[in-house]
């Protein structure tokens, strides 16, 4: 299967502490990965390397097969904006606007504001009839399913996620699991960041950090598609 993103001994420095350590990794299209570690292994820095939400330090980045390791700003950018989808621990929802607004806010730095096919996006994670609700009025796991949403409306290549369901319940984090393994199925790739055993152990493929060195890479042969 053909890789969309691929990490070529990648180093990331700060100061002098070495976040990741001469790391290599493939991603293939249309796969679902979990990144797992302990607290301070590098995962949030490789989340945001493979994101092109930062700059290695050393070594290279291909995103479907185009070195996005030395671009520009406003070209990671541009790339963030227009083949990948993020979902975050927190939310980011803005307080002021519905939840078929903040869809559309992504819409706006793509392309044009379009409020059916955000209530289109809103369906797919079962909030239709929550469209015009703000996030005050919404629960933690309706709001997150609105992150989904907005993260999934501009139909990018990759979806980010970082711990994305960190401040759910159990039964929130089986419905956002399940809108996963739904868009994995539409061959959506999926990059999900975790220390919940239970989330990463769902996913096609299992690679651990420890330290900014990846320590085991593994197919889950529990994986049902």
């Amino acid at each position: 299967m053909e890789n969309l993103l691929e990490l070529k001994n990648i180093s990331k420095i700060y100061g002098g502490l070495k976040a990741l350590d001469n790391v290599s990794l493939n991603v293939r299209k249309g796969e679902w990965l979990a990144i797992m570690g302990p607290s301070g292994s590098g995962k949030s820095t490789m989340m945001n390397i493979v994101g092109c939400l930062d700059k290695p330090s050393t070594g290279e980045v291909f995103f479907d097969g185009k070195d996005v390791s030395k671009e520009s700003g406003k070209k990671l950018t541009e790339l963030h904006r227009d083949k990948i989808g993020l979902v975050f621990q927190q939310f980011h929802l803005i307080n002021y606007l519905n939840a078929v607004e903040n869809v559309m806010v992504a819409q706006y730095y793509h392309s044009m504001p379009d409020e059916q096919e955000a209530l289109e996006a809103l369906e797919r994670v079962g909030l239709k009839d929550r469209a015009k609700h703000l996030p005050s009025q919404l629960s933690g796991g309706e709001q997150q399913r609105v992150c989904i949403a907005r993260a999934i409306i501009n139909s990018p290549q990759l979806i980010l996620a970082d711990e994305p369901t960190g401040n759910l319940d159990e039964a929130n984090e089986n419905i956002v699991l399940d809108i996963f393994r739904r868009l994995h199925k539409e061959g959506t790739t999926l990059v999900v960041v975790t220390h919940d055993p239970e989330v990463g152990e769902v996913a096609q493929r299992i690679v651990r950090l420890e330290h900014g060195k990846i320590v085991s890479d593994r197919e889950n042969e529990h994986f049902t598609d």
